[in-house]
């Protein structure tokens, strides 16, 4: 038989202050229950299996869970796998999947919580079906900020904004990249300005092209101050791809190929294109002196 849990439903791109109200009441109701806390959420959007294009999404399966575990302490993510045969499926026999297969004894989930085929589940469904099983259910209201609904569509318009304030406000932590550094051209010259370059994934929202303060996360917990380019590096190459460079402050060594996350505090100014070398590193140095005084 399976373990008995208290299920949180949802996508939860980003892990938002309004996922974050669905995940304390399912820790909460755990407690109460003897049970264990748990969320559910699919490896993709299912809007990227229907039609076959990338979805523009804030965190991967795995930074969602991360999120989820170090912001709620629910230790257990159900990352499901969203193929033809979730798409197609009623969406009773979706509540009966969580009971059988995950041990659903009460399920959390949002006002607008959509499942099943057609997204012909809706809460008002969810809490009959689960009254007429036995089965506790939790449904959360809308949470906003200023009158402002708290969403994951509302954040990435923000994030793409550059907006790093207003996406940490609703976010309920900084926005952050988490990547495996590669090689690659550099801002600077590593005898000046130690780097690390990611290459983002074709999905991911990224905030507008810019230089931005952030705080750098090693995968040995170590933390560093540091200043990122995300943008196409024009001084320095023409083939329009986008990167991710950052420099670290009082960082020395050599990081290739291991992970690292990035936090984005705030923006300092736009990517520009400099008319010599020169003139980039002499900004990049007063980039790093106004990020220094502020650690």
């Amino acid at each position: 038989m399976a373990e008995q849990t208290v299920i949180a439903l949802g996508f939860f791109d980003g892990v938002h202050l309004g996922h974050g109200a669905l995940l304390r009441r399912t820790a909460e109701r755990a407690a109460e229950k003897g049970l264990t806390p748990a969320a559910f959420t699919f490896d993709r959007a299912p809007k990227e299996f229907v039609t076959g294009v990338n979805v523009p999404l804030l965190t991967s399966a795995a930074e969602r869970t991360a999120l989820i575990r170090e912001g709620y302490g629910i230790e257990r993510t159900i990352v499901a796998t969203f193929d033809n045969a979730m798409m197609t499926m009623p969406w009773r026999s979706f509540l009966e999947l969580l009971v059988s297969r995950y041990g659903a004894a009460h399920l959390v989930a949002g006002h607008d919580y959509r499942f099943g085929y057609r997204n012909e589940g809706t809460p008002e469904r969810l809490r009959d079906w689960c009254e007429a099983h036995g089965v506790g259910c939790d449904i959360i209201p809308k949470v906003e900020i200023c009158g402002v609904t708290v969403s994951s569509t509302h954040i990435r318009s923000l994030v793409e904004r550059g907006d790093m304030d207003g996406a940490a406000r609703f976010l309920g932590h900084p926005y952050a990249v988490t990547g495996v550094v590669r090689h690659g051209k550099h801002l600077g010259t590593e005898e000046l300005f130690p780097t690390v370059n990611l290459m983002p994934e074709s999905w991911r929202v990224l905030p507008r092209f810019g230089v931005y303060a952030v705080r750098v996360i090693l995968d040995d917990g170590a933390v560093f101050p540091g200043v990122t380019n995300v943008g196409i590096r024009p001084t320095i190459v023409d083939d329009n791809r986008v990167t991710i460079e950052t420099n670290l402050i009082g960082f020395d060594g050599d990081l290739y190929g291991r992970e690292l996350r990035l936090e984005f505090r705030r923006r300092l100014r736009d990517e520009h294109k400099f008319d010599s070398m020169a003139e980039l590193y002499a900004q990049i140095e007063r980039d790093i002196a106004e990020v220094r005084t502020e650690n």
